[in-house]
């Protein structure tokens, strides 16, 4: 029967082609615009690290001093001074911790006739690679007396170390950044989270997978350049190594909830000490944000994808208020038919189910018209210099969506037409033929 009904749609509409093509563009064009931006924000949106997110936590203290006006923001950045990051690492109160700060050196090739170049990667401590299950090819990082021995060893990208060495393993070699000679002790298999939730929010929180690592207390010793915000108070100086400038990052991994509540509890103690000593003048209120809600907190969507969505939204919602009245034009021209198929016996339901059909047809018809729009889509978007813009890639969970959200809106867009089509008198239409 429903093989029936669609061939009977299909003839319908062919026979109303202006009314039918106009309508599959409107569909088109609105599942078109809004697919671009759910599919968006759905890669925007995931969770970087599956399965093992629900473990890892941002703690955050305020260090600064006590709000001197009204522009400064109330809630602190969730950065942390040298001391403090140090404090806590050797407090060693969760199941592994990490202080870390983005980085930026000039790479020297070894071959000769190669000029440098520069790379972009992360200063961390030794528990990065465990805590975050940074995959290896090879090697593997460091261990905590490297940390503080502030031993020269890096570990490189697989796309760093296939730029220096070609198809062979960098492992024992040697790699001069800045102007410092490091031994290569691990070469990481591709990996790059998105958004890079470990990094400044309000930095390069999507795209290029970092390049190498480096021991963080070795490119302190050694003042190598670093990316990010920088932020001092009071009149001590600048050094990175004071306590009164924030700019490190810093993250635990808390296998339970009772391990989370009692590192909370810690850090309203460290807060407290800190205050005896001088420090902190702020009332105690230490904050631990699972993965997923420090995105959360710290916006890590841009905004203006948000206001993206919700007018591709918007503009379905209107898309699809005119294929209803285009929809109702189409069903109520045909009012004798149908009252014919209604005096033959055909019962409401079964008229009802037609036109339902026939709406699934323009549905899907512009279902495909939408897949290529958004495909069109997402391609402009791919041209933008974003960071987040390589993401813009449709899977086959999003390919599917379009074709039920085009489906959906449709037969939502068909309901109202067909129950009016079907509420025609059959008698006053017979007469008036």
């Amino acid at each position: 029967m429903l093989g029936y009904y669609a061939a009977t749609a299909i003839g319908s509409l062919r026979r109303s082609k202006a009314l039918a093509i106009l309508m599959i563009l409107v569909i088109g064009l609105g599942i078109g615009a809004s697919m671009t931006m759910i599919t968006i924000f759905h890669v925007l949106s995931g969770d970087p690290l599956p399965g093992r997110s629900g473990q890892l936590y941002a703690p955050v203290i305020d260090p600064r001093p006590l709000a001197r006006d009204r522009t400064e923001s109330p809630e602190p950045d969730g950065n942390f001074t040298w001391p403090d990051a140090m404090n806590l690492l050797r407090a060693n109160r969760a199941d592994r911790q990490a202080a870390m700060a983005g980085g930026a050196v000039p790479v020297r090739p070894t071959q000769s006739g190669e000029l440098p170049f520069y790379e972009t990667g992360r200063y961390v401590t030794t528990d990065f690679f465990a805590m975050f299950q940074v995959p290896f090819t090879a090697g593997s990082g460091w261990s905590k007396e490297d940390d503080e021995a502030r031993a020269r060893v890096v570990v490189l990208s697989s796309e760093l170390n296939h730029k220096l060495f070609g198809n062979t393993s960098g492992i024992g070699r040697t790699v001069r950044l800045k102007n410092t000679d490091f031994r290569v002790i691990g070469v990481v298999d591709h990996w790059n989270p998105q958004p890079q939730f470990y990094a400044q929010i309000n930095g390069r929180v999507f795209g290029k997978a970092d390049q190498f690592f480096l021991p963080l207390q070795t490119a302190q010793a050694l003042e190598l350049d670093f990316n990010g915000r920088f932020s001092c108070w009071d009149s001590g100086g600048d050094a990175r190594t004071s306590d009164h400038c924030v700019w490190l990052q810093f993250w635990a991994q808390l296998d339970s909830v009772s391990k989370a509540q009692a590192y909370r509890d810690f850090l309203r103690s460290y807060w407290r000490d800190q205050q005896a000593h001088g420090r902190m003048p702020r009332p105690a209120n230490a904050q631990l944000y699972g993965l997923m809600d420090w995105l959360a907190h710290e916006h890590a969507i841009p905004d203006d994808l948000r206001l993206q969505l919700s007018l591709s939204l918007g503009f379905l919602a209107v898309c699809m208020l005119n294929v209803v009245g285009l929809l109702l034009a189409t069903f109520l021209r045909r009012s004798g038919e149908i009252s014919v198929r209604r005096a033959l016996g055909a019962r409401r339901w079964d008229i009802f189910l037609q036109l339902g059909v026939e709406s699934c047809v323009i549905g899907m018809a512009g279902g495909l018209l939408g897949l290529g729009i958004a495909c069109l889509g997402l391609w402009s978007v791919r041209q933008r210099p974003d960071g987040y813009a390589q993401l813009a890639q449709m899977d086959v969970r999003m390919l599917l969506a379009t074709f039920l959200l085009a489906l959906v809106a449709s037969v939502i867009a068909g309901l109202l037409p067909a129950w009016r089509a079907c509420r025609i008198p059959p008698a006053l239409q017979l007469k008036t033929q």
